[in-house]
C-alpha cells in the first residue's frame, strides 16, 4: 500500500457504526507519514476514529484547509484525545473573524462561521501552529498547496462570505483556502477541504507545485453546492481535459453537482462518506 485515505468526518455516514456531521476530516497515511486534513465540526472524528480502528496518536501533523468551523471545530476534541504536542499547519488568515449570510433562507444577518475556539486554548492542549502562505512539504511526496491563485474565468469565492474588520464587514477573499497534494506512481492525489478558490484552480496549483501533470484522483469537498450551470459544465470539462481518473465528492458538493459528475465519470465517481477507506497500491 502506497497511500491510504480514511474519511473520519463527513456530512453523511457510509458504514454502520459511523456518525455523519456537517464538515470534513480525512486521514492521509503515506509510508511513515500520517496527516489529518481538517477536523470536522465537533467530535465525530473521535467516535469515527474508534469505528475505523484509527489511533489518533499516530498522526504526525494536522493541516487545516481554511478557517471555517466545520473544518476546524473538531481540533479541540482531537487535542484532548491525544497525547503530546501536535504540529498544526495552516494559513495565517485562519484566525480572521469569518461570517456568512444566508439570503436563500431570507436571513440577512451575519452568522459567525470562524474557528469556535481561541488560539491560546489550542496551544494549551498541545497545538503548535505553523502558519504559512506558501506550500509546505510534509515529506518528499506530500505537500500543501498554500494559497491557490484565482486563474480560471469561471471560479470565484462566494459573495456571501465576510470577515469582520475594524471598518465593519468586508468580503472574505479566503486566502487561507488550501488542499493536500500527494505524488503517487499513478499520478497526483488531491485531497480537498472545501475548494473555496475552485477545484480547477486547486488542480492547476497542484500541478505547478509538484511538476506532475497526471491527476489520478480528486477527493473531498468541491464547493459546487451553489455553482451556476456554466460553472459546473466548465468544471467537468476541465476535469476531463486534465484526465482525472477518479473523483470522490464530499461535504459541500451538493446533490445536483454530484449527479452531473456521476453521469460523466460513471464508475470512476463515488460518494466519499464518513467511514470510506481508499487504498492506493
Amino acid at each position: 500500500m502506497e497511500v491510504k485515505l480514511t474519511t473520519l468526518c463527513e456530512n453523511t455516514a457510509g458504514r454502520l457504526g459511523f456518525t455523519g456531521e456537517w464538515g470534513l476530516s480525512i486521514l492521509v497515511e503515506h509510508k511513515e507519514t500520517n496527516v489529518l486534513l481538517d477536523t470536522g465540526l465537533s467530535d465525530s472524528i473521535i467516535s469515527n476514529s474508534r469505528s475505523a480502528r484509527v489511533d489518533l496518536n499516530k498522526i504526525d501533523k494536522v493541516v487545516l484547509s481554511h478557517g471555517h468551523k466545520d473544518h476546524t471545530g473538531g481540533l479541540r476534541a482531537y487535542l484532548e484525545a491525544t497525547v503530546g504536542e501536535t504540529e498544526v499547519i495552516a494559513h495565517p488568515h485562519i484566525w480572521k473573524k469569518k461570517y456568512s449570510i444566508r439570503p436563500e433562507s431570507g436571513d440577512s444577518r451575519h452568522h459567525f462561521i470562524g474557528i469556535p475556539f481561541v488560539k491560546e486554548e489550542f496551544e494549551y492542549l498541545g497545538a503548535r501552529f505553523h502558519l504559512k502562505r506558501e506550500p509546505i512539504w510534509l515529506n518528499e511526496e506530500i505537500v500543501t498547496t498554500g494559497e491557490v491563485p484565482l486563474v480560471t474565468a469561471f471560479e470565484n469565492v462566494d459573495e456571501n462570505l465576510y470577515v469582520k474588520t475594524e471598518k465593519g464587514m468586508m468580503p472574505d477573499p479566503l486566502m487561507d483556502d488550501q488542499a493536500l497534494v500527494i505524488k503517487t506512481f499513478r499520478g497526483l492525489v488531491i485531497v480537498l477541504g472545501c475548494a473555496h478558490h475552485g477545484m480547477i484552480n486547486t488542480l492547476i496549483r497542484a500541478r505547478e507545485i509538484t511538476g506532475v501533470e497526471p491527476i489520478y484522483m480528486v477527493i473531498g469537498g468541491t464547493h459546487l453546492l451553489r455553482a451556476k450551470k456554466e460553472t459546473l459544465e466548465n468544471t467537468i470539462e476541465k476535469l476531463e481535459e486534465f484526465g482525472v481518473e477518479r473523483i470522490g465528492v464530499s461535504h459541500c458538493t451538493g446533490m445536483s453537482a454530484a449527479m452531473a459528475l456521476a453521469q460523466r465519470f460513471e464508475n470512476n465517481f463515488f460518494f466519499n462518506h464518513a467511514g470510506q477507506v481508499i487504498e492506493i497500491d
